[in-house]
C-alpha cells in the first residue's frame, strides 16, 4: 500500500514545466517584472527547475524542492505590494494559454492562496505587530 498523497489536480511534471518555462518568458519580458527578476536571476534554467520542483512538490507532493519560497522573496528585498497581482495576472494568462481550462482554473486558485501567504510575510509583515502575518483561514495550508 502506498502513502504517496494524490495529487491536487490532474497535471503532469511536463506540463508544470512547461508552464514554468512560458510564465519566465513572459515575466523577462515584463517592463514591471523583469527588471526585478533579472536583479535576482543569473540561471534561468536553474530558477525554472528550482520552481517546477516547488510546484511539483506543492501540486504532485513530489519531493524535490529544496528551499524556503518565503524566504527567498524576503531576501530579494525588492517586492512591492502591487508586484504579487500582476504576477498573478500574467501567471493566470500563461495558464489559460498552456493549459485546460480546468487545469487552469485550479493552478490559479492554489497559486493564489500561496500569492497571498506570500503577499503577507514578504510586503505587509513590516505593517504587522511583530512582523507577524495573521493568516487565519485565508492562508497557504499543505492539506488546501
Amino acid at each position: 500500500m502506498s502513502n504517496a498523497l494524490p495529487p491536487r489536480f490532474d497535471i503532469t511534471r511536463a506540463e508544470i514545466e512547461r508552464v514554468v518555462g512560458a510564465f519566465y518568458e513572459a515575466c523577462r519580458a515584463h517592463p514591471g517584472l523583469g527588471p526585478v527578476f533579472a536583479k535576482h536571476v543569473e540561471d534561468w534554467d536553474a530558477h525554472e527547475a528550482k520552481v517546477s520542483d516547488f510546484w511539483a512538490g506543492t501540486i504532485l507532493h513530489e519531493r524535490g524542492y529544496e528551499g524556503n519560497a518565503l524566504a527567498a522573496h524576503v531576501k530579494a528585498g525588492n517586492v512591492q505590494p502591487g508586484m504579487f497581482s500582476t504576477w498573478l495576472d500574467l501567471f493566470d494568462g500563461v495558464l489559460r494559454t498552456e493549459l485546460a481550462p480546468d487545469q487552469a482554473a485550479a493552478w490559479s486558485a492554489l497559486a493564489h492562496r500561496i500569492g497571498q501567504t506570500l503577499r503577507a510575510g514578504v510586503v505587509e509583515r513590516n505593517t504587522l505587530k511583530d512582523g507577524v502575518p495573521n493568516l487565519g483561514k485565508t492562508g497557504f495550508s499543505s492539506k488546501a
